[in-house]
Order: structure tokens, then C-alpha cells, then sequence
């Protein structure tokens, strides 16, 4: 069976529409990001932000910096309940690399203004291998727990 590359594009559109559980979905080449956001933080110059990307592509990358507008960003690992600032983190051929409460995260420090709910934040995420990415971070509750994808 020949594929198309427009077949190909309708199966990997419709894959990623599947597999998003937010409206923050954003992609670059191979890799994608969804459920991304931003709990409304109780500091008014520091927040936590949390995303999944997905790359379904044979080759791994790695995510090397996250920028924004609107204030420095730190990566960031939780391994045995020791927090620990890191500058690359890998994204997996055929994975994900997660962002969630308790584990990998990402640090938003010294904000130009405070985050608040129903608002959104913009940052880049810079890769090794792959074009960068933007993605629009809503801003949730301070208890929002989101129902998959973390």
C-alpha cells in the first residue's frame, strides 16, 4: 500500500488531535506539545508551568531552554523529592517528555506581571534538533488538576 504525503498528514493531524488535552496544542516538524498550563501562583513574581511533548518521530532531541516575554524560565527535575535546575532535558524517539506537579516542571521567575486565571502566557521552547515551538499557556485555578494526559 502506497501512502500519500497528504494521507500521511490527515493521519498524523487527526492522531494529534486525539492525543491533545487542551486548547494549547502547538507543534514544530515531528514533535508537539499539548495539555499545557500555568496554575495561578500564589507569588506574585514566581509560577510553575507543566506541558507534555510528544515525539513520534525515530530520533530522539532534547529540549535545551524555554523563553518568554514575560520572564525568565527555568527547567527543572524532581527526583526523589529533590528539585534539581537542569539545561537540557530529553525528548524520547517515539515519546513524550512530561511536565507535571512533583516531577519535571518548568520555573517562571521574576514575572513582569502576575499570572492570573483565564489569562495565558507565551513562551518558546527551544530544542536541539527541532525548529522551536511556541505555546500559549492558559492560566488555571491554583488547584486545577487536569483529568489525562499528566
Amino acid at each position: 500500500m502506497k501512502r500519500t504525503s497528504t494521507g500521511l498528514a490527515v493521519l498524523t493531524g487527526a492522531a494529534l488531535l486525539l492525543a491533545g488535552c487542551s486548547d494549547s496544542g502547538a507543534s514544530s516538524g515531528g514533535l508537539s506539545v499539548s495539555g499545557a498550563y500555568i496554575p495561578q501562583p500564589v507569588s506574585a513574581d514566581m509560577a510553575a508551568g507543566y506541558l507534555t511533548i510528544s515525539n513520534p518521530g525515530s530520533s530522539k532531541d532534547e529540549l535545551t531552554s524555554v523563553t518568554s516575554d514575560d520572564g525568565e524560565i527555568t527547567m527543572h527535575e524532581t527526583t526523589g523529592g529533590a528539585m534539581e535546575q537542569v539545561s537540557r532535558l530529553p525528548v524520547p524517539a517515539h515519546g513524550q517528555l512530561v511536565f507535571k506537579s512533583g516531577a519535571n516542571h518548568l520555573m517562571f521567575e521574576k514575572l513582569k506581571q502576575t499570572p492570573k486565571q483565564g489569562g495565558t502566557v507565551t513562551v518558546e521552547l527551544h530544542f536541539a534538533k527541532s525548529d522551536p515551538v511556541v505555546v500559549k499557556m492558559p492560566v488555571k485555578s491554583a488547584t486545577y488538576v487536569p483529568m489525562t494526559g499528566h
